[in-house]
C-alpha cells in the first residue's frame, strides 16, 4: 500500500516510537493523526510536522475517545489508511518485592493501556478503514501494533509488562485472519532497548551496559529504525500477520 496520500492514526505519537513513525509517514506523503495524552508536546509536533497532520488528546482505553479521534481525523484528511499504535507504559513490579506483594491494580493498568488500548484502537481504525475504497489488489489498510522482546523474554519484574506485550503478539494472527476478508493486514514490531524517554531516566552507565547487551549492532535502537520497519509493512502486502523482533538479536538475561 502507498504511504502517499493516505491517512494514518498514530498513538502514542508525541515523542518516541510513535513521534518517528509521524515524521516518517508525513515525510512520505502521507496524512497522519497523532493521539497521544500530552496535549501540549502534540500539539506542537503536529504544528512542526504541518500540513495534513493533526492532533486529537486521546486516552486509549477510552472507546468514546478513540471514536472522536477517528472522526476528526476523517473529516480532517478523508477515509482512513492504517493506524500505528505505539501508546503504552512499562512498568517495573516483583510479585513479591521488598514493599510486598504485587498490587493487582498495577498489573491491571499494564493490561488497560497496552493490551485494550491497542484493541480498542485496533477494533475502531479496522472499522473505520471498512469505509474506505481497496486499491487493485483489494487492500484498504493496515493495522501495525507494538509490543516487545519483553513477550518472549519477560525480565523478573516484568511480570505485568510482559503479560500485557505477549497478548498484543497473541492478537496479531487471529485479527489478520479474520481482517483479511476486508483487505486489512495486521503486524506487529516486537522492539528490543530503542532511545525513547523511557530511558531518559537511566543514568549513562545504566545506558551503556544496555546498549553493551545487544548482538549486533552493540548499541541501543534508533526510532528511526523503528519508523523505518513500519513503512515496509506498510508498502509489503506479504507482511501480515506476523511479530517481527526488532532487537539486535537481543535476548533479555533474567535480570
Amino acid at each position: 500500500m502507498r504511504i502517499d496520500g493516505g491517512n494514518f492514526l498514530v498513538t502514542g505519537a508525541a515523542s518516541g516510537l510513535g513521534l518517528a513513525t509521524a515524521k516518517m509517514l508525513v515525510e512520505a506523503g502521507g496524512c497522519v493523526a497523532l493521539l497521544d495524552l500530552d496535549e501540549t508536546s502534540g500539539r506542537a509536533k503536529a504544528e512542526e510536522l504541518g500540513k495534513g497532520t493533526i492532533f486529537v488528546k486521546t486516552d486509549v482505553r477510552s472507546g468514546e475517545a478513540v471514536e472522536n479521534a477517528v472522526a476528526r481525523a476523517e473529516a480532517a484528511n478523508g477515509p482512513i489508511h492504517g493506524a500505528i499504535c505505539c501508546a503504552g507504559i512499562a512498568p517495573s513490579e516483583k510479585v513479591l518485592g521488598k514493599q510486598g506483594v504485587h498490587a493487582l491494580e498495577s498489573f491491571a493498568r499494564a493490561l488497560e493501556i497496552n493490551t485494550i488500548g491497542t484493541f480498542n484502537v485496533i477494533r475502531l481504525a479496522a472499522q473505520a478503514i471498512t469505509r474506505t475504497e481497496p486499491n487493485e489488489e483489494g487492500e484498504r489498510g493496515v493495522l501495525v501494533a507494538t509490543a516487545s522482546v519483553a513477550a518472549y523474554d519477560g525480565q523478573i519484574g516484568q511480570a505485568a509488562y510482559s503479560a500485557s506485550k505477549a497478548a498484543v503478539a497473541g492478537m496479531t494472527l487471529p485479527i489478520a485472519r479474520e481482517l483479511a476478508r476486508d483487505g486489512i493486514r495486521m503486524m506487529t514490531i516486537a522492539p528490543g532497548i530503542f532511545e525513547t524517554p523511557m530511558m531518559a531516566g537511566f543514568s549513562d552507565e545504566v545506558r551503556a551496559s544496555l546498549a553493551k547487551s545487544v548482538p549486533f549492532p552493540p548499541r541501543l535502537g534508533r526510532p528511526a529504525e523503528f519508523a523505518r520497519l513500519v513503512r515496509d509493512i506498510i508498502e509489503n502486502p506479504m507482511l501480515n500477520g506476523e511479530v517481527i523482533r526488532l532487537d539486535g538479536a537481543l535476548r533479555m538475561a533474567p535480570r
